[in-house]
């Protein structure tokens, strides 16, 4: 226990950073906050015009980390991926106290053997509804007007015509309600669709006609013109959307996954968009990320794939900067509880 020259008193294992920034004694200070991301620098420079006294460490590449910068960290900012996050990273993290993910899922940190108990996980929840709106309309909006077969057309200077498909008076039908679904909502509604709702947790929310319990997905779901999935990855979504759950959809519609790939069976849908029982569909995520090459999915008329980009954006990073700094303001003061989107474990 410590008292501040400010008369403050702290406990636990922050009060020492308390003690540091009162007195000037910079060997008190938490070892380096390490930032993994291609905008590492960007976070850096803004993060230390607010915390002057914190180390600051700025990485733009996994591959680039060193093993010293890694054995002292006791923070790591980055996205929750593969990519950034492997058991070799937290294995040489010895001090690791906090993770700031830079993406709304964490499954990848919380199914990795060497993560701790006691390392805090935060995310940037809360972002990602606008951009990820967009990817659903591009996806919805390609696969109805058959965009692809225009562009093909252009190539070689082909006039074709057919008829073309509004969304407006379609339905869809939105597997998962959170932030991101929040934002999806109003925006069908903008185009003149109706807007159904899955929820493990229904409540009414703005832009829904209505919302259903998950146990009713089997009656809503043949009232969809176009599926959208937006669950997490979760033990209990792995494979929702079955062979099962894509044969009760009506004949000519269409699926959309911009949530986690896992949650809809690959096999099933691919069967179903050869049989033409769906129209098409479009992916952004995969159970297998990348997506091999060899896959099937790659050469399937009407099947639109875009690489896991849903959620990124041009601002992104400005988006993330004030959930990083007001989480690393409370990490400083040991105000865990207080961190935001820190996630359940």
């Amino acid at each position: 226990m410590e008292i501040t020259r400010s008369g403050l008193l702290f406990s636990g294992p922050f009060s020492r950073y308390h003690a540091r920034l009162s007195s000037n004694d910079f060997s008190a200070m938490p070892g380096p906050i390490l930032i993994i991301d291609a905008k590492a620098e960007f976070y850096r420079e803004k993060l230390s015009a607010k915390f002057p006294s914190v180390r600051l460490e700025a990485v733009s590449e996994r591959r680039r980390v060193t093993g010293d910068e890694l054995a002292e960290a006791e923070a790591i900012v980055g996205l929750g991926t593969a990519h950034v996050f492997d058991e070799a990273l937290l294995e040489g993290a010895k001090r690791l106290k906090w993770i700031q993910a830079l993406t709304t899922g964490v499954d990848g940190i919380l199914s990795l053997r060497s993560l701790k108990p006691e390392v805090v996980i935060t995310t940037n929840t809360g972002i990602h509804g606008p951009q990820m709106s967009e990817m659903a309309f591009m996806h919805m909006l390609n696969l109805a007007r058959q965009a692809p077969r225009m562009w093909e057309n252009q190539k070689i200077a082909r006039w074709e015509r057919w008829t073309q498909i509004r969304l407006c008076g379609k339905t869809a039908l939105i597997l998962g309600i959170g932030s991101i679904a929040e934002s999806l909502g109003p925006r069908c509604k903008a185009f003149g669709m109706t807007v159904i709702g899955v929820s493990g947790t229904p409540r009414p929310v703005p832009g829904f006609d209505r919302i259903v319990p998950r146990a009713e997905l089997m009656q809503v779901v043949p009232q969809a013109d176009f599926l959208v999935i937006l669950l997490p990855l979760r033990p209990e979504n792995v494979k929702l959307v079955d062979a099962k759950v894509i044969a009760a959809m009506k004949k000519g519609s269409y699926l959309v996954n911009i949530g986690r790939g896992a949650v809809c069976d690959e096999e099933a849908l691919l069967q179903a968009v050869k049989s033409g029982h769906l129209a098409g569909a479009g992916l952004d995520v995969f159970s297998t990320t990348p997506l091999p090459p060899d896959h099937p999915l790659w050469r399937t008329p009407n099947v639109l794939i875009s690489s896991q980009v849903a959620g990124g954006s041009d601002v992104n990073h400005l988006l993330n900067l004030p959930i990083i700094e007001g989480n690393l303001r409370f990490f400083l003061d040991g105000r865990f509880a207080d961190m935001q989107n820190r996630v359940a474990r």
